[in-house]
């Protein structure tokens, strides 16, 4: 049964006028609502508001709202100047520091001022909810309301409920949430909600690369951009979202689920917080954004010849794109059956396979193939500009260059990685998939749930759970298994989720 969203004439209330309190008023404020702000840093009300009215009119000048309508929303805002005066509001977000102690206390004193019906929408990234309604008389009034910053851009909503909250008031929040234009999803108190804590492996695992060294900064980045699709390498990611802010929210998840691995800080990005860099905003991070600082290039292979006879093997995403590729360049090739030891193409000596989660060392030992230089995944083969590539200790150094020439004369320009397992796409999206499973697995959210928080809150290509069924449920099972295997690590071990997946021979979506 569907709830209705609040109604226009309910008075929206918002504490805390910074970045998020803003955003979040001029959402409410645009969706029709009188909002009433609040802030305790004098004349902080009344500039967000003038920032908002700015806001409006900026939209209007581009088309995107009427004159009428600008101004109308415009003087829907009004500043508050103490709690008493929010004694008519139906529903009040606090955006204040993240502070479980202050957000109690404001709940609290709010209690005694609002009517019985108020809903209190808290918008913390990282606090429980749970522990911010106990310390209310009726704590089922409360639920978590968490927006993205920016606010009026981002689609994503979590809404967030804690051990005491109603279901009527959460259904009541998705229903407004949905009505202000935004994409709601539903989560239940656990640390980090759904995204803050999916989106822990982007950066652990390119943490994990380059402390061993398997590749510079830019070409991991690259990597992830250019073959995985992602907006945004996740070593630039973190020095804009700034280290300070990105290791105090691993820490957070990490202490909050008794420092299970899978959530370990790094000790790169410690040592970045210890240093004062904390990224684009200190000028300096992993990259240096200082005036007439060069930015780093990725690390490419030399243009090298595809000499041999070259063999595309079975049916797969990635053969099927090498050989229209190789079509489109003029480049001739013979065509085999699928090959029972995972090899997708033969180049002379060389033989390239998608890396299962094994080094490329281990894998030539254990199937008998010296020369073999594994690919990592690619969002789209077929589009991908990028591909990492790992090459095994006993490969003869002609062999690697003929499988590195190949993938050129495909079109790709080729990052050649220290021999880890997993590479870095791949490692990454089945880290992703994993902790998206576990978190659905443990009734945080639904399957769809975690693919919308994730492609509309971080703006991943792809959902994690959608991207396992696209690559094989069992494939990531298996990279997964030789992850664990190969770091003999707790940190991988496999969600129960993708392990009946896989023994029911299902998509985690069916």
């Amino acid at each position: 049964m569907s709830h209705a969203p609040l109604p226009q004439q309910t008075v929206i209330a918002v504490v805390g006028t910074g970045a998020m309190g803003a955003g979040i008023a001029q959402i409410a404020a645009a969706a029709g609502h009188v909002v009433k702000l609040l802030d305790n840093r004098p004349g902080a009300a009344e500039s967000a508001i003038a920032g908002i009215r700015a806001q409006f009119n900026k939209l209007a000048d581009k088309g995107k709202l009427t004159p009428e309508a600008a101004l109308a929303a415009g003087t829907r805002l009004v500043a508050a100047q103490q709690l008493a005066d929010l004694a008519d509001a139906g529903l009040v977000v606090e955006a204040i520091v993240e502070s479980l102690e202050a957000k109690q206390k404001l709940y609290a004193d709010l209690e005694a001022i609002v009517g019985a019906d108020c809903i209190f929408g808290t918008n913390t990234s990282s606090i429980s909810v749970t522990a911010i309604g106990a310390a209310l008389k009726n704590p089922e009034r409360l639920a978590g309301l968490h927006f993205f910053n920016p606010a009026p851009l981002m689609a994503l909503v979590e809404i967030v409920s804690g051990l005491a909250t109603d279901a009527t008031v959460a259904e009541t929040l998705f229903a407004t949430a949905a009505a202000w234009g935004k994409t709601p999803v539903h989560a239940k108190s656990t640390p980090g909600f759904i995204v803050n804590r999916v989106a822990r492996p982007y950066y652990a695992e390119a943490l994990r690369l380059a402390q061993e060294g398997a590749a510079d900064y830019a070409t991991i980045d690259a990597a992830m951009r250019e073959a995985g699709g992602f907006r945004m390498g996740p070593f630039e990611l973190m020095d804009m979202i700034g280290h300070d802010v990105n290791f105090a929210v691993t820490n957070s998840v990490w202490r909050a689920f008794y420092h299970d691995q899978r959530f370990l800080p790094s000790l790169l990005q410690q040592e970045l917080v210890d240093a004062g860099f904390f990224g684009k905003k200190t000028g300096r991070g992993f990259y240096d954004y200082r005036e007439g600082a060069l930015r780093p290039g990725p690390q490419t292979e030399t243009a090298q010849a595809p000499a041999g006879k070259i063999t595309l093997f079975g049916e797969s995403a990635a053969a099927e794109a090498l050989a229209e590729r190789l079509e489109t360049c003029s480049l001739s090739f013979s065509r085999a059956p699928e090959s029972s030891d995972g090899r997708i193409a033969e180049i002379g000596r060389a033989v390239l396979a998608i890396t299962d989660g094994r080094s490329a060392t281990q894998r030539a030992a254990e199937s008998d193939i010296a020369n073999l230089v594994l690919i990592d995944l690619a969002l789209d083969y077929s589009k991908a500009s990028r591909l990492a590539v790992a090459v095994a200790e006993q490969c003869e150094p002609a062999a690697a260059a003929a499988a590195i020439g190949l993938l050129q004369a495909a079109g790709f320009a080729v990052s050649r990685f220290l021999d880890v397992p997993g590479l870095a796409v791949m490692r990454t999206v089945a880290m992703l998939a994993n902790e998206a499973a576990d978190a659905v697995n443990q009734g945080v959210c639904s399957e769809v749930a975690a693919d919308q928080a994730m492609r509309l809150g971080v703006n991943y290509p792809q959902g994690p759970l959608a991207w396992a069924d696209q690559v094989g449920v069992a494939v990531i099972r298996d990279v997964l298994a030789n992850l664990g295997a190969s770091y003999g690590e707790d940190r991988y071990r496999i969600s129960p989720l993708i392990q009946r997946a896989v023994f029911a021979a299902r998509k985690i979506h069916d």
